[in-house]
């Protein structure tokens, strides 16, 4: 068969021409079907592998350390869902994604007056507008922790305001405090830029609380931060004054300088109380992180918040400036959002967020009651947040190896698609979003219970299969 070369030639406008040199023993023909020596083609072609074998590129040491690993599990999994049913899916952080949660009126109004009036479509300072610092400041001041304008940072959503809080308080080689089950982006983050992750446990028996004696035997001289999720994702735990007291007055927040990293997330059930850490604290330093998305149920949006709460500047200076600064690598937080934020914050009625509230207890109470009775299963009530914990005795599962194994085969089996908590780096878990619509959480957790009632075994069956 005939050797094939190629010459790619650029002309005077910028198009690519390509000859065909068809050789025979080295020899090509022209357009007139002349043999030549196919020289040009070949000298083309050596320029061309001289010129990569000098290319070396290299991507970053940053980009290669960074992994989240919610879409490490996720996009590892076999997910053919059964298609005689449809799917369901309980693993979507995103309370838009069913449509039956929309955002208040008032907020959409408030978006639509800001666009109409044309003031916000330039370039704001990265810091946000001081109007809208302004009005997030007494959104959440307190008596017990007042915040001014110049306490407050705009940010592009919460992510954005965990990364600039992580970002300035620590350095490569330090380490962080995280909570495990907690949001696989605290990771991500900090691993990305050289910074240990050390895991302190969450306690299932007693509402996800802190394991407090565990927290304290992993610091040393390089721990810089603690981070602290209140309500919890994905554990939707609300933690009591009491425990958030005994954090505070913790080896953790001791001198000689770990601060605080608090994760806001407004959405508390009736009944349960929500106390601000910042409200508690005498003189450790906090920084707070909040943002539109889940309380006013518009992600999308990306519009997030620190708040700095240093009642004894022991952050100084320089913490705030070097907040600045990180801000100032990407103008993040949108305009247009920024000029709705006094409605949205300050007109929002309270109907809403009742309402909104009302509808999440509710499904988690749907879930935790239908679960509850289900062989195999453990699931732990949440106070707050949009998210249920469930435990899986895997030892009554033989079939699975782990929680990776059962929530892929109930996909298959039954369409129902819930977040494995190896995600979260809790294995033998899985988290279930309850923002779904009611009848459509009845009918997962119907299929959940026929899926373990299939693959449940007593420690007898097991003994029996086992000697058969």
């Amino acid at each position: 068969m005939a050797n094939q070369s190629y010459e790619v030639k650029i002309n005077g406008s910028g198009i690519h021409e390509m000859n065909a040199l068809i050789g025979v023993n080295g020899k090509a023909l022209n357009g007139n079907g002349n043999h030549h020596k196919a020289v040009k083609g070949i000298v083309c072609l050596a320029k061309q592998k001289s010129c990569r074998q000098r290319w070396n590129i290299r991507p970053s040491e940053m980009s290669i350390n960074t992994l989240n690993p919610i879409r490490a599990i996720v996009d590892g999994m076999k997910l053919t869902p059964n298609p005689e049913k449809p799917m369901i899916a309980l693993s979507i952080g995103d309370p838009t994604v069913f449509g039956n949660l929309p955002t208040d009126d008032k907020v959409l109004q408030a978006m639509k007056d800001a666009i109409d009036s044309n003031k916000y479509n330039g370039y704001a300072p990265s810091v946000g507008y001081q109007k809208s610092r302004e009005v997030v400041a007494n959104f959440y001041s307190c008596p017990e922790a007042p915040l001014e304008a110049e306490d407050v940072l705009l940010t592009s959503g919460c992510s954005q305001a965990i990364d600039l809080a992580i970002t300035v308080l620590c350095n490569p080689g330090d380490n962080i405090l995280v909570p495990c089950p907690g949001f696989s982006l605290y990771k991500t983050l900090a691993v990305s830029l050289g910074i240990q992750v050390k895991l302190y446990t969450l306690l299932p028996e007693k509402s996800w609380e802190i394991d407090l004696q565990h927290m304290e035997s992993l610091i040393d001289d390089r721990t810089t931060c603690l981070i602290v999720n209140n309500p919890s994702n994905p554990c939707g735990s609300v933690y009591s004054k009491e425990h958030l007291q005994n954090i505070l007055s913790g080896e953790p927040c001791s001198p000689p300088g770990h601060s605080c990293v608090l994760y806001l997330h407004d959405q508390v059930f009736p009944g349960c109380t929500y106390q601000s850490m910042a409200s508690l604290s005498s003189d450790v330093p906090i920084l707070a992180c909040g943002g539109l998305a889940k309380r006013w149920l518009v992600p999308g949006w990306r519009l997030g918040w620190i708040l700095i709460h240093d009642k004894n500047q022991i952050f100084g200076k320089e913490i705030r400036q070097g907040l600045v600064k990180l801000s100032q690598r990407i103008l993040g937080a949108c305009t247009i959002v920024q000029g709705a934020i006094e409605s949205i914050l300050n007109d929002t009625p309270q109907e809403f967020y009742h309402r909104t509230i009302s509808f999440l207890e509710s499904n988690s109470e749907i879930c935790y009651s239908e679960l509850s009775t289900v062989p195999g299963l453990t699931p732990v009530m949440p106070s707050g947040a949009m998210y249920l914990m469930v435990g899986i005795a895997m030892e009554h599962f033989p079939e699975f190896q782990n929680d990776v194994q059962f929530t892929e085969r109930l996909v298959t089996e039954q369409s129902v698609f819930c977040l494995p908590a190896t995600a979260f780096e809790y294995p033998n878990y899985f988290r279930i979003v309850v923002t779904v619509p009611e009848e459509m959480m009845v009918e997962a957790c119907t299929r959940i219970r026929e899926f373990c009632q299939r693959h449940y075994r007593t420690c007898s069956q097991d003994s029996n299969e086992l000697d058969q």
